[in-house]
């Protein structure tokens, strides 16, 4: 059974390491970069603007309804590029394994990453591994980087700075799916529920956003601290506020009810393919309008606006006439979620 496992002498630089090198990660990233196996990749960019970001990956467990840990480091990466304006080319990857991880579980979640990264449109061109003493590592970790291209007229996106009282607050779907599905397969693996992770690379349905209009003002997608921790990002410390209709903001029913029975706020629970943007008010309908004709943008409404009220604060109109503050996560609400 030693064959059909990792083994220390995996991570030794030797024999093994060659064979575990060849016949999984070049097998299934294979491209004519990564091919040279040289100590770095080599890449030829004739672009004055790079977008770079790097995250690691230790979410338990690694294999959950609608994804793995391979999938998560493909689409977060590509995401993060992705809503800074940037198209996305190139990632890195690197693999942490305990010591006695099957191999042919590493083999399904390389060939996720694999699948993944042709879908998004971007090469997988370096990596490393690393086998560490059993007990020293949860199975599996893995560290990607990613390099984009950001034309110009896309630099400030990600900073926000161009918002404005008026602009609109979009989102592209449903949220919660996520973090929802890891505690349902983390803590309820006998209990059958429909909750599938939203985990999804958006780079394509970002395109076709940018594609239709030039007044997108600010993208992020909503990670860890949910939505809720996004909108009190953006109004920090800024003479603006957020009002947000409870109402606009799709909750699936099966997510709903996990929340209420374990008491979690969906706002604050994780997504993996969701992203918030805020549009100048002429151009949000055509944007709704775009985002619905893509797969993953098909639940995509306005579920808000910038208010020139209670500055610094993002408020939540509820469904039955109230309001309350939206803010940032206070601790750590679902550990090991991404």
């Amino acid at each position: 059974m030693e064959d059909n496992n990792i083994l220390l002498g995996h991570g030794s630089g030797g024999k093994l390491s060659h064979n575990l090198i060849k016949d999984i990660f070049v097998k299934y990233f294979d491209n004519p970069v990564l091919r040279n196996q040289t100590d770095s990749a080599i890449l030829e960019i004739d672009q004055s603007n790079i977008a770079f970001t790097t995250d690691s990956f230790v979410v338990d467990p690694i294999f959950f309804p609608g994804g793995n840990i391979g999938k998560i480091a493909v689409c977060g990466t590509v995401n993060d590029l992705s809503v800074s304006g940037a198209t996305p080319k190139y990632l890195s990857a690197s693999f942490i394994i305990e010591e006695g991880f099957s191999l042919k579980e590493l083999e399904s979640i390389v060939k996720t990453m694999a699948d993944e990264a042709k879908k998004a449109g971007v090469l997988i061109v370096t990596g490393d591994t690393k086998v560490v003493n059993k007990g020293q590592c949860d199975k599996l970790f893995i560290n990607t980087s990613g390099i984009g291209f950001l034309d110009e007229k896309y630099k400030k996106i990600s900073s926000g700075e161009n918002i404005k009282v008026g602009d609109k607050i979009i989102i592209n779907g449903s949220i919660g799916d996520h973090g929802m599905a890891i505690m349902a397969a983390r803590n309820f693996e006998n209990f059958k529920t429909e909750i599938k992770s939203d985990c999804t690379c958006l780079n394509h349905l970002i395109k076709d956003i940018l594609k239709v209009s030039d007044k997108v003002k600010f993208m992020r997608d909503a990670t860890r601290g949910g939505i809720a921790t996004i909108l009190s990002e953006i109004i920090e410390d800024k003479n603006i506020g957020i009002e947000i209709e409870e109402s606009s903001v799709l909750v699936h029913q099966n997510v709903r009810g996990m929340c209420e029975l374990l008491g979690f706020d969906p706002f604050y629970v994780a997504n993996e393919g969701k992203i918030l943007l805020i549009v100048a008010p002429g151009d949000a309908d055509k944007v709704v309008k775009a985002m619905k004709q893509n797969e993953f943008g098909k639940d995509s409404s306005v579920i808000g606006e910038i208010v020139d009220l209670h500055h610094g604060k993002a408020i939540l109109k509820t469904e039955i006439g109230g309001k309350r503050i939206i803010d940032m996560l206070a601790g750590e609400q679902l550990p090991r979620i991404c």
